[in-house]
């Protein structure tokens, strides 16, 4: 944990530590999530389709994707 200071224009700055360990770098946006009371900051992502490429995929495992289309695609007739 690591304590910063507001200051008299609101701003705080981000602990060497916490840029290295994310790789913020000048210039990058933040994304501020605001909770009960707590404030959480996340890089913005660089590409977002990157970020996202791949998540959930082990619901898909073991799943033949010809054979799924082709359900969805006969439930379309019905």
């Amino acid at each position: 944990m690591t304590r910063v200071k507001v200051s008299s224009k609101l701003q705080i700055a981000v602990p060497a530590a916490a840029r290295k360990k994310l790789g913020i770098e000048a210039g990058d946006h933040l994304i501020v999530e605001i909770g009960d009371d707590s404030i959480t900051f996340r890089p913005e992502p660089k590409s977002y389709s990157e970020r996202l490429r791949g998540l959930y995929r082990e619901i898909w495992e073991g799943v033949d994707p010809d054979e799924y289309i082709r359900k969805e695609r006969d439930a379309w007739t019905e």
